[in-house]
């Protein structure tokens, strides 16, 4: 018998009414009211919302066979794919915390988040095994492996050994609302991530905030494109369980607009994200050779837009609702959403805050500031994360006063339209990636080439910004090159926070107080036409 035969939802009982706005609960309800109606599709092969929620069930009683308990972590290794998805939902279904990976990561950062997390248990797939792997070597805590496709280690576990199993006996736990259903971890402002905890009511919040923004319809379908590690990727489908609409799983790695095209023409895509980039590539593709689309609705986001992407975007696909959302990992993400009419005539703006979000724009003493000053954007609402993992100081820091600090310095125009100033965080964005420059800094510091180190951000007409390497050499040393520091940055650091370029100082400017001046290395190395040498 199925997992929907033998675990009938009781509507009366304390365990369905605690987890009754839970993801899990919305798939359960598709799968007993529309069963053979498509929920997933990867690479040609669709499964039903019956299929999906057997599937989890199953994966989520052989976790708690081998042992899987309420609020314990589970490392997600994993490319975009279904079986991500049916991973999620079966730890979640009994307590279980995952903790997506970013699967640039090397290993040394993914043995982080293993020790970090407290994960014992990962799920990967077969490309990824040798990472996991060597993490668990470099000591990593996981214990058990969990594999999707092939592996030749015997201490691996096989995902569809797993969801063959029997899941009738899946135990029915009380999940409340305020539980952690992921921890997302962010780059960190001092070098080490930090798990941001993110409850079911947060995702809750980010699906009703999708829902009120795009409308979705009966027949809709929604493809992902952005990697489901990323909160970009992972909060969509908190939508698509809600209102149980189709998703279509796009298969990470190089991008091919033609690729892309053909699929949205092939599955009847309705909606779409893309950053910046690829819609660029996207539209020079369609207007080259012209599909037969059903799109409705356009977002882009990870990095602005400019006003050539935005144009190009409203003449490709005319009549189609275009906008892009602002946000952050510690807010589910959305806080910011601004529509393509806007967004030509307020070159910049993020928009203006989604309902449900409070936001004030503050000094440093929380005083409100007035409209056209700068000021950190401050948050409240339904969709923000219950603090860091195991940071209790990071946690109070980031909620003094009684809201979460961003971290972004804006100023509001005279009609609500926000605009990012700066940053508060030193960070760069590349490609819809945030890296930490304290992180980067932190690994350059380790070659032992390198006496100081500051990492800055270049403008990128690809990427928005790539990160750019600032150094002074230790004393005695021949001068490196990148290709000398490749060894050292593999072994420490995903390949997309790796310096693109690296300049050769004989000091760093530095104010009065000994701290790095890092606006004027920007002035002097952040434009993409600046030279670099010293």
């Amino acid at each position: 018998m199925t997992a929907i035969d033998e675990v009938a939802i009781d509507l009366t009982s304390e365990s369905y009414r605690s987890r009754r706005n839970h993801w899990n609960n919305h798939v359960r309800r598709h799968a007993l009211m529309t069963p053979d109606k498509p929920a997933m599709t990867f690479l040609g092969e669709t499964r039903t919302w019956k299929q999906i929620d057997d599937r989890s069930h199953a994966f989520g009683a052989a976790l708690s066979r081998r042992g899987v308990r309420f609020g314990d972590r589970v490392l997600m290794a994993l490319l975009n794919r279904t079986e991500y998805v049916e991973a999620i939902l079966g730890a979640t279904l009994i307590g279980a915390i995952p903790v997506p990976v970013n699967i640039r990561m090397s290993p040394a950062e993914v043995a982080y988040l293993m020790e970090d997390s407290g994960a014992d248990v990962v799920v990967t797939e077969t490309a990824l095994t040798g990472v996991v792997d060597a993490a668990r070597g470099l000591g990593g805590t996981s214990d058990t492996v969990i594999v999707v496709g092939e592996s030749d280690k015997p201490d691996h576990l096989s995902f569809e050994d797993l969801v063959a199993e029997d899941g009738s006996d899946l135990p029915l736990v009380d999940v409340p609302e305020d539980t952690v259903a992921i921890i997302m971890y962010t780059s960190g402002t001092t070098g080490r991530p930090k798990g941001a905890m993110l409850t079911h009511q947060n995702f809750q919040a980010q699906a009703l905030t999708s829902i009120s923004t795009t409308n979705p319809q009966v027949g809709d379908v929604a493809s992902i494109v952005p990697p489901m590690f990323h909160i970009a990727g992972l909060a969509t489908f908190a939508m698509v369980f809600y209102r149980g609409i189709r998703a279509v799983i796009h298969p990470l790695g190089s991008f091919d607009p033609d690729v892309m095209l053909d699929t949205l023409e092939r599955e009847g895509s309705t909606s779409v994200f893309m950053v910046p980039a690829q819609w660029q590539a996207v539209c020079a593709a369609q207007k080259a050779k012209p599909r037969d689309l059903r799109l409705r609705h356009l977002s882009w986001g990870g990095a602005p837009a400019s006003d050539t992407v935005l144009s190009a975007m409203n003449e490709t696909f005319p009549g189609v609702l275009n906008m892009t959302s602002f946000g952050q990992t510690e807010m589910t993400p959305v806080t910011c959403i601004l529509e393509g009419k806007d967004a030509l005539r307020t070159i910049g703006s993020i928009g203006k805050v989604v309902a449900g979000v409070t936001a004030r724009i503050v000094d440093p003493l929380m005083n409100d500031v007035k409209p056209g000053e700068v000021g950190e954007i401050v948050y409240r609402g339904p969709n923000l994360m219950k603090g860091y993992w195991n940071k209790p100081e990071e946690t109070a820091d980031a909620f003094r006063g009684g809201w979460f600090h961003s971290g972004d310095l804006v100023r509001q125009d005279e009609e609500g339209f926000l605009f990012v100033v700066d940053r508060a965080k030193d960070m760069v964005i590349s490609g819809g990636e945030n890296i930490y420059c304290a992180e980067v800094e932190n690994v350059l510091y380790g070659h032992p080439s390198i006496a100081e180190a500051a990492v800055i951000g270049r403008a990128d007409p690809k990427w928005g910004e790539v990160p750019v390497g600032v150094v002074v050499l230790a004393e005695g040393v021949d001068e490196p090159t990148l290709a000398d520091l490749e060894p050292h940055l593999n072994e420490n650091l995903a390949r997309f926070k790796h310096p693109k370029d690296l300049v050769i100082m004989e000091q760093l400017p530095r104010n009065a107080g000994g701290k790095v001046t890092k606006p004027a290395l920007r002035q002097r190395f952040g434009s993409k036409d600046a030279g670099l040498s010293d």
